[in-house]
């Protein structure tokens, strides 16, 4: 760890060492200009955008955000009649895993990538590769050439989120950023709502290839204004240099073992879980074995060799981008096996229909959303975004986020551990309501420990921590869902065979552990058997979580607290600072 991050209490703010600034208290995003007192002494601002400039970088940002979740939605819903289409819907989930692992690999890549093409030369790149391959998948002709063109938009859609998220950053002062971040996440939350009954709608009426085809408009609209008006300026020694000495500085090195790093150990537990390969097999413990080399060969190469790395490790093993980086993916890992555990818990114990199932999480949301027709999973993503909201609000007024961040970990720890509990004899009131804790304590911690990332690293380290917050948050999604599903399956087949036996036996254990579905249709002995085991495989999940939650908590206890401007100019004054303070104590 550096000797920055340990030389101060965590409420010492930054701004210490030199008086606040006198520029004119505004909640204006983009009036530096309109100072006076002190900002005469300081350099001028950067960027400086009027309202109406502002309004439109974030719809070409926000309209990207929202396809991106309309994209996923879509997508899920598609499954059936593209795997029937092909003849091969036994390879349908890995449409979904072949985005999801190139979303999480290249990530980070884009942090340092709007370094060096800038914030509108990255973005229209994370387009250009969305676009292609979301077009490309509805051209192709084999389910082998799908699944590829599925890698080629995730791609590009690991860098929509991240250089918005940027931009964003660029704009507007870190005392309003979580609110904006909120709004962000509701257009992230409505996207994916639609995109479910947007896709079946499609589906229906113009067959499934249209429906990749009907995102064209949107992807030309996004791609149009930030071509038009993201003109964020770099510093200087970056801004003037040539294109060609500007991908000099790519870290190709660096990028492909990164990529391989994080690619194989998700690869490894994405087909143990979806293909139940054992633990011993050759090509799972190849694949931990290839991700361990290459992490080795990641830390060597960023260490000894990169003139400029794509993850700086300085960076990392600093207190609070460390805290931040290591919370979030323990907080991911227990949001996203809560999100795919709890539906199955009322289908598979409570034996409810689908949809009272899915309905449970509910109480994720408000009541301003619950009347749009959307997916169950979608619920909690709307939730999320709405409590994302509320902590940028607060944030917002007091300028504080240690403690909201505290309270938001423990808040989703109490969560976890109250499904834990979940029986027979639990009423209705614990089923609906123990899992509101969970949805609103995400809600507010990935929201401030976004800015508490962004606060506690210097200017030109900005956008690589943004980077790297994703790729930890993205990568603890895969790997909860993952893990989960791992442990879910090996409890459940062990529960399984205590409580069936004799003939036929191998048979009905393999219908009761791929079809959840068909457990009221059983006999009743081997349903009370499915249920039972089912009960105990799910605790078993919810205690996982449960770990999973109490690390998040304490990993986020380290974070520190620095004061958030509230102003443009009390950012870049911010900025000096954290950059004097540096140069000192180096």
């Amino acid at each position: 760890m550096s000797s920055q991050s340990s030389s101060a209490p965590d409420t010492v703010p930054l701004l210490k060492e030199s008086p606040p600034p006198t520029y004119s208290s505004t909640d204006d995003v983009a009036e530096g200009s309109s100072s006076s007192g002190s900002a005469d002494s300081s350099p001028p601002l950067l960027n400086n955008f009027s309202r109406v400039d502002v309004a439109w970088i974030l719809a070409g940002l926000w309209s990207a955000v929202f396809l991106g979740a309309l994209d996923g939605t879509v997508v899920a819903t598609l499954g059936v009649s593209i795997g029937s289409d092909f003849g091969k819907s036994n390879q349908v989930s890995y449409i979904a895993t072949s985005y999801l692992l190139s979303l999480c690999c290249f990530t980070p890549l884009y942090g340092r990538l709007s370094e060096i093409l800038g914030r509108k030369g990255a973005m229209l790149l994370a387009l250009f590769l969305f676009g292609s391959g979301t077009i490309l998948c509805g051209a192709v002709s084999s389910m082998e050439t799908l699944i590829l063109a599925r890698a080629l938009a995730g791609m590009g859609g690991g860098g929509v989120m991240t250089v918005a998220t940027i931009v964003v950053t660029d704009l507007i002062p870190l005392k309003q950023r979580g609110l904006y971040q909120g709004m962000a996440n509701i257009l992230y939350g409505l996207g994916a709502g639609i995109g479910g009954p947007f896709g079946g709608w499609i589906n229906d009426v113009f067959g499934w290839r249209s429906a990749f085809y009907f995102q064209a408009p949107l992807l030309i609209f996004s791609a149009t204004l930030v071509a038009w008006k993201v003109n964020i300026k770099l510093p200087s020694d970056v801004q003037d240099q040539p294109l060609h000495e500007k991908l000099r500085r790519i870290d190709v090195l660096g990028s492909v073992t990164l990529v391989g790093t994080v690619g194989c150990l998700l690869l490894g537990f994405s087909l143990k879980t979806t293909e139940e390969i054992p633990w011993s097999h050759p090509l799972i413990y190849s694949l931990f074995c290839a991700s361990a080399v290459c992490g080795v060969l990641f830390v060597l190469v960023e260490k000894y060799w990169a003139p400029f790395p794509v993850m700086p490790l300085h960076l990392i093993t600093r207190r609070t981008p460390f805290a931040v980086s290591v919370s979030n993916l323990f907080a991911s890992m227990a949001a996203f096996s809560m999100l795919y555990n709890v539906p199955l818990y009322f289908s598979a114990v409570k034996l409810y229909p689908a949809a009272n199932a899915g309905s449970h999480l509910l109480p994720h949301s408000v009541s301003l959303l619950l009347s749009l027709p959307i997916a169950e999973w979608s619920l909690a993503q709307i939730a999320i975004s709405l409590g994302s909201v509320s902590a940028g609000w607060m944030m917002r007024r007091t300028g504080k986020l240690y403690t909201l961040t505290v309270a938001a970990a423990i808040s989703s720890l109490v969560a976890n551990c109250l499904v834990i509990f979940w029986n027979e004899n639990s009423s209705a009131w614990h089923l609906w309501f123990d899992i509101v804790p969970q949805g609103f304590g995400m809600a507010s911690f990935i929201t401030t420990t976004l800015i508490a990332m962004i606060a506690g690293v210097l200017k030109e380290e900005m956008a690589i921590a943004t980077g790297i917050t994703y790729l930890f948050r993205t990568t603890g999604q895969v790997l909860g869902v993952s893990l989960s599903g791992a442990i879910l399956q090996a409890v459940l087949l062990q529960k399984l065979r205590q409580r069936i036996q004799g003939p036929g036996s191998a048979q009905i254990i393999y219908e009761i552990r791929h079809s959840a579905a068909d457990i009221p249709n059983l006999d009743p002995v081997w349903r009370k058997a499915a249920v039972d085991s089912y009960a105990d495989a799910i605790r078993v999940v919810f205690i996982f979580q449960a770990a999973m939650a109490f690390l998040a908590l304490l990993f986020c206890l380290p974070i520190q607290e620095n004061l958030l401007p509230g102003t443009q100019q009390e950012q870049e004054e911010h900025f000096r600072n954290q950059s004097r303070d540096d140069d000192t104590e180096q």
